[in-house]
Protein backbone atom coordinates (compact mmCIF):
# COMPACT_ATOMS: atom_id res chain seq x y z
CA UNK A 1 0.00 0.00 0.00
CA UNK A 2 1.13 3.09 -0.56
CA UNK A 3 0.04 7.01 0.69
CA UNK A 4 0.20 9.52 -2.10
CA UNK A 5 -0.99 12.70 -0.85
CA UNK A 6 -4.52 11.92 0.29
CA UNK A 7 -4.72 8.90 -1.92
CA UNK A 8 -3.93 5.28 -1.00
CA UNK A 9 -2.93 3.25 -3.75
CA UNK A 10 -3.14 -0.65 -3.92
CA UNK A 11 -1.33 -3.24 -6.09
CA UNK A 12 -2.41 -6.19 -6.25
CA UNK A 13 0.49 -8.17 -7.99
CA UNK A 14 -0.86 -11.83 -8.24
CA UNK A 15 -4.35 -13.73 -7.46
CA UNK A 16 -5.23 -13.18 -3.61
CA UNK A 17 -6.80 -15.89 -1.64
CA UNK A 18 -10.25 -14.65 -0.06
CA UNK A 19 -8.49 -14.65 3.26
CA UNK A 20 -6.01 -12.06 1.81
CA UNK A 21 -8.68 -10.17 -0.01
CA UNK A 22 -10.44 -9.66 3.35
CA UNK A 23 -7.43 -8.32 4.94
CA UNK A 24 -7.04 -6.14 2.33
CA UNK A 25 -10.87 -5.13 2.71
CA UNK A 26 -9.73 -5.04 6.81
CA UNK A 27 -6.45 -3.19 6.40
CA UNK A 28 -7.83 -0.35 4.33
CA UNK A 29 -10.91 0.57 6.18
CA UNK A 30 -8.66 0.82 8.75
CA UNK A 31 -5.99 3.07 6.70
CA UNK A 32 -8.90 5.16 5.10
CA UNK A 33 -9.54 6.53 8.34
CA UNK A 34 -6.31 6.69 10.15
CA UNK A 35 -4.31 8.55 7.45
CA UNK A 36 -7.56 10.81 6.26
CA UNK A 37 -7.68 9.49 2.94
CA UNK A 38 -9.70 11.29 -0.06
CA UNK A 39 -9.13 8.19 -2.25
CA UNK A 40 -8.39 4.72 -3.02
CA UNK A 41 -7.32 3.25 -6.08
CA UNK A 42 -7.22 -0.56 -6.06
CA UNK A 43 -5.13 -1.40 -9.34
CA UNK A 44 -5.28 -4.94 -10.68
CA UNK A 45 -3.79 -4.50 -13.58
CA UNK A 46 -1.47 -7.94 -13.16
CA UNK A 47 -4.49 -9.98 -12.65
CA UNK A 48 -5.46 -12.19 -15.68
CA UNK A 49 -9.12 -13.64 -13.31
CA UNK A 50 -11.32 -11.75 -11.10
CA UNK A 51 -13.66 -14.39 -10.10
CA UNK A 52 -16.98 -13.69 -8.19
CA UNK A 53 -15.61 -13.67 -4.53
CA UNK A 54 -13.15 -11.23 -5.89
CA UNK A 55 -15.29 -8.84 -7.64
CA UNK A 56 -17.99 -8.76 -4.76
CA UNK A 57 -15.02 -7.90 -2.12
CA UNK A 58 -13.39 -5.04 -4.75
CA UNK A 59 -16.98 -3.68 -5.05
CA UNK A 60 -17.71 -3.92 -1.16
CA UNK A 61 -14.28 -2.30 -0.70
CA UNK A 62 -15.54 0.91 -2.62
CA UNK A 63 -18.59 0.60 -0.48
CA UNK A 64 -16.47 0.65 3.06
CA UNK A 65 -14.45 3.56 0.98
CA UNK A 66 -17.56 6.09 0.54
CA UNK A 67 -18.77 5.41 3.98
CA UNK A 68 -15.31 6.05 5.05
CA UNK A 69 -15.03 9.32 3.56
CA UNK A 70 -13.20 8.24 0.47
CA UNK A 71 -13.53 7.51 -3.20
CA UNK A 72 -12.23 4.35 -4.24
CA UNK A 73 -11.85 3.59 -8.18
CA UNK A 74 -10.79 0.32 -9.93
CA UNK A 75 -7.82 0.26 -12.01
CA UNK A 76 -6.56 -2.02 -15.00
CA UNK A 77 -9.16 -4.76 -15.20
CA UNK A 78 -7.76 -6.68 -18.48
CA UNK A 79 -10.04 -7.41 -21.05
CA UNK A 80 -9.79 -11.31 -20.87
CA UNK A 81 -11.24 -10.37 -17.03
CA UNK A 82 -13.96 -7.95 -18.21
CA UNK A 83 -15.13 -10.40 -20.63
CA UNK A 84 -14.97 -13.32 -18.38
CA UNK A 85 -16.58 -11.21 -15.83
CA UNK A 86 -19.53 -10.47 -18.18
CA UNK A 87 -19.92 -13.88 -19.04
CA UNK A 88 -20.37 -14.64 -15.69
CA UNK A 89 -22.64 -11.72 -14.67
CA UNK A 90 -20.39 -10.50 -12.22
CA UNK A 91 -20.87 -6.88 -11.96
CA UNK A 92 -18.58 -4.01 -10.70
CA UNK A 93 -22.03 -2.00 -10.15
CA UNK A 94 -21.74 1.42 -8.67
CA UNK A 95 -17.92 1.00 -8.38
CA UNK A 96 -16.02 3.93 -10.54
CA UNK A 97 -13.20 1.79 -12.94
CA UNK A 98 -10.45 3.37 -14.58
CA UNK A 99 -8.05 2.09 -17.61
CA UNK A 100 -4.84 3.48 -15.61
CA UNK A 101 -3.57 5.34 -12.34
CA UNK A 102 -3.54 8.90 -14.64
CA UNK A 103 -6.78 8.46 -15.53
CA UNK A 104 -8.07 7.63 -11.53
CA UNK A 105 -6.18 10.93 -10.23
CA UNK A 106 -7.88 12.60 -13.06
CA UNK A 107 -11.23 11.09 -11.64
CA UNK A 108 -10.25 11.91 -7.24
CA UNK A 109 -9.29 15.24 -9.11
CA UNK A 110 -13.00 15.97 -10.67
CA UNK A 111 -14.77 14.42 -7.93
CA UNK A 112 -12.55 17.35 -5.68
CA UNK A 113 -13.41 20.33 -7.73
CA UNK A 114 -17.35 19.24 -7.11
CA UNK A 115 -17.21 18.49 -3.67
CA UNK A 116 -15.51 22.35 -3.35
CA UNK A 117 -17.19 24.45 -6.28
Amino acid sequence: MLKLGDVLIVTVQAALTDAQLVDLRTELADRIGRLRSRGVVVDVSLLDVLDSFASRTLADIAKIARLRGAHAIIVGIQPDAAFAMVQLGLTLEGVDTAVDLDEAMEILARNDERRRG
